[in-house]
């Protein structure tokens, strides 16, 4: 299962977790960051690097942010990688 950056994040973007994310799944909204669950290993690594607790595995998250399991999904397949617009080619 995918991980799910949830509600905290919104107006943070601190971008802990897209630095220790190994596979550069963390893609920008705008508002806050969203995981693409595709390209998600479940490695964990942003979990403990979030400093607001926003991002769960997908089948841990809160009743109350169980529509960002959509957001994320949604979100990250019409969004540029955050990695790619910070590192052009």
């Amino acid at each position: 299962m995918p991980h799910v950056i949830c509600e905290p994040c919104i107006g943070v973007k601190d971008r802990s977790c897209q630095e220790v994310c190994p596979v550069e799944c963390i893609y920008d909204a705008g508002e806050q960051l969203y995981i693409h669950p595709d390209e998600c290993i479940d490695c964990g690594a942003c979990v403990p690097a979030c400093p607001v607790n926003a991002i769960y595995p997908e089948e841990d998250v809160p009743e109350p942010w169980r529509v960002y399991v959509e957001r994320n999904r949604v979100w990250a397949h019409t969004l540029a990688n955050v990695h790619v617009l910070e590192n052009p080619a």
